[in-house]
């Protein structure tokens, strides 16, 4: 396996594979950050694809870069956060390069977000309907009547019941379900090729989080949309994703079909995800955590940024920087252990 002395050096890139034909092509991305104790990288060589019609899930602790990954894809890093490396195509065009004007045509058309918080992405001077709406204004130059109208049939498409009324309400009138409700429909408005999803259903309960994902499932098959789905669950990740990209420490440490990995993980870090979900089917296992803290970006440790907490590490594993490599096909891990079993 190529490796590295230690994460300061040049690392070798991922070996993935990559579709030419894939809706969204990640490849090698690295974004960073500027801090007093240096550059942190948050997103670390990351390469990834979403194809037309499936669902990407990313999963790993908070910390890992999820978020930073979703951003670092729409070109919406904030100072002191900035692309230092990589390309993002989306239907061929590279959206590292693209220009501004190309971006804003892009953005909330083609490939739209839903943000973590509903709450704090929704704008609380502005109505529901007028939010919805704003999107088919800028992008299909609809006029704001005829806005209005499109945003009361993407809001019952949604669930949100009572649309007609519920239409004119503010922000803060809205439960936290009904604003993520509103969120997706203002994603949805411009029919995109492709939703990021980034921790869709964090702050909703139980039956209103399978709601929410029934309808992005839903919503998918209906109009052959890819989805790049963000969470921490895994339960989520089974539930409505193809494939899975295990990610931690701003890497991508294992991808594949959500199948393959949930049958046979190769990488210590997704066996820890797994074991500690617990499993109703064994009533003699407890789920178990995986002990430690995902490492300080701005200063890692030399080796696998996953051997302070890793149960097999050995001394070469202290030394070696491993990246993702095909372990069968389609599935990949970055990782020198080879499970026993």
């Amino acid at each position: 396996m190529a490796s590295t002395e230690n994460n300061e050096s040049e690392a070798e890139a991922d070996r993935v594979t990559h579709d030419d034909d894939a809706l969204l092509s990640v490849r090698n991305l690295e974004a960073r950050f500027d801090t007093e104790d240096g550059a942190v990288r948050a997103v670390d060589g990351v390469s990834l694809e979403v194809r037309e019609g499936e669902i990407l899930g990313i999963v790993g602790e908070s910390g890992c870069g999820k978020s930073a990954t979703s951003l670092s894809i729409m070109q919406l890093l904030e100072s002191p956060g900035y692309i230092h490396d990589g390309e993002v195509r989306f239907n061929g065009t590279d959206l590292v390069t693209a220009s501004k004007e190309e971006l804003r045509n892009i953005r909330g058309n083609n490939i739209s977000m839903i943000f973590q918080e509903p709450m704090s992405a929704l704008n609380p001077v502005f109505d529901i309907g007028w939010q919805v709406g704003e999107p088919l204004r800028v992008h299909e130059d609809m006029s704001e009547a005829a806005s209005r109208e499109r945003a009361m049939e993407l809001m019952k498409q949604v669930g949100i019941p009572s649309a007609e009324d519920r239409v004119d309400s503010y922000p803060h009138q809205f439960s936290g379900g009904m604003a993520q409700r509103a969120m997706i429909a203002m994603a949805l408005a411009c029919e995109p090729d492709l939703l990021i999803a980034d921790e869709p259903t964090t702050s909703l309960d139980v039956t209103i989080e399978s709601q929410t994902l029934d309808l992005i499932e839903k919503l998918n098959e209906q109009r052959d949309m890819g989805v790049l789905l963000i969470t921490h669950n895994l339960g989520v990740v089974a539930q409505v994703c193809d494939r899975v990209a295990v990610m931690y420490a701003g890497r991508i440490v294992e991808y594949g079909d959500v199948e393959d990995i949930f049958r046979d993980p190769r990488h210590p870090y997704t066996k820890g995800l797994l074991d500690c979900v617990p499993d109703p089917r064994r009533t003699d296992v407890s789920p178990t955590s995986i002990e430690g803290e995902v490492p300080d970006l701005a200063d890692p440790p030399d080796g696998c940024n996953f051997a302070p907490r890793c149960q097999y590490a050995t001394e070469e594993c202290q030394a070696t920087d491993p990246r993702l490599q095909e372990v069968e096909t389609d599935h990949y891990s970055a990782c020198l252990w080879e499970d026993p079993e």
